[in-house]
């Protein structure tokens, strides 16, 4: 039997991953809110806001309905932004299957509660078994995965048969899909990669080299291994594809969102306006708040996250930011082992 996969919402990423399961031959539904989006995606196979200038697939429907989306679902994929996760899950409930596959592909933390994606799905939907809630991350831009650019990404579950029912939902000749047990680790990485991707443009915004760039993200990686450890992460998680892999692609891309907005911050447009003219979510703003409180809580050193708070949101220039990092205290790099003389 062919399965129903619903996507919700008919963003970049959601639209791609339409793509990838109308592939595999399953029976696709996308939600939207908007019903121009909905009326467009349906006549004219497109979604010329989010991906310009590509044609789905026409098994692909989208719908304005939640109900329609979900009710009957085999399986479920929440391209939520953190910020509407809640709401969507709430909004949901009445209409799931015990059965049906819960998988997330959202990077970022929900703010004020600072909980993890699948924290605040277990909370809306409590009859739901929250080992079986699948997290899908790596580095995948939509706008190379709708083309079918070879991508690699990695799902993790508490319950090792949902990680592997969302592998072979997912995987096709183009998109290969790696399963891990360690859901922590890999939502800690996907959310806090976009800090680093903000700091990244920042730093090709201000010229200041391969050498930089370089720097910060291998140290941008420390602070992610820091805190995602503290939190319970297995360590190795962050040397895969939801870490360094995330990493790489966020913070050397013209298609990252953080990577284009923390450029945009370099030239001098405040943050408002930036945000604005992106026109799309940049998580990496308030995942900079949520990791900055996180690491207070679990008492966790993040230099390169405090400046950029500092930066987002206590109005500290760019320059005085990077000055500041480089004339901290000496250490030693490998601050967790003891150094012997």
């Amino acid at each position: 039997m062919t399965q129903k996969v619903s996507v919700l919402v008919a963003g970049s990423w959601g639209t791609a991953l339409a793509s990838v399961l109308a592939d595999n031959g399953k029976e696709v539904l996308l939600w939207s809110r908007n019903e121009e989006q909905v009326v467009e995606i349906n006549e004219k196979h497109t979604n010329s806001r989010f991906l310009k200038e590509v044609s789905l697939s026409p098994s692909i429907i989208a719908t304005h309905s939640l109900q329609e989306a979900v009710q009957d679902a085999d399986a479920i994929i929440m391209v939520v932004p953190s910020s509407g996760m809640r709401e969507v899950a709430s909004r949901i409930r009445p209409f799931l299957k015990k059965d049906t596959l819960i998988i997330h592909a959202t990077k970022g933390f929900e703010t004020g509660t600072l909980k993890r994606m699948t924290e605040v799905l277990a909370d809306e939907l409590p009859e739901m078994d929250p080992k079986r809630f699948v997290v899908l991350s790596g580095p995948s831009h939509a706008e190379e995965v709708i083309c079918k650019m070879p991508t690699t990404v990695v799902v993790a579950a508490e319950d090792l048969q949902a990680a592997e029912a969302a592998q072979d939902l997912l995987i096709t000749r183009y998109f290969r899909v790696y399963t891990n047990p360690d859901v922590t680790g890999v939502e800690v990485g996907g959310a806090l990669k976009n800090i680093i991707g903000l700091g990244a443009g920042l730093t090709d915004g201000l010229d200041f080299g391969d050498n930089a760039k370089a720097a910060l993200v291998t140290r941008g990686l420390a602070e992610i291994t820091r805190l995602g450890t503290a939190m319970g992460a297995n360590p190795l998680t962050f040397a895969g594809l939801a870490g360094i892999g995330d990493l790489i692609a966020t913070c050397t891309s013209k298609h990252s969102r953080n990577w284009r907005a923390g450029n945009k911050l370099a030239k001098g447009i405040p943050l408002e306006d930036v945000l604005k003219e992106m026109g799309m979510v940049v998580e990496g703003v308030k995942t900079t708040k949520a990791a900055y409180d996180l690491a207070k809580r679990y008492e966790v050193t993040m230099p390169i996250t405090n400046e950029l708070h500092n930066v987002l949101f206590e109005g500290k220039s760019p320059q005085l930011a990077a000055g500041d990092l480089m004339g901290r205290v000496r250490t030693h790099e490998m601050e967790e082992l003891p150094m012997t003389r």
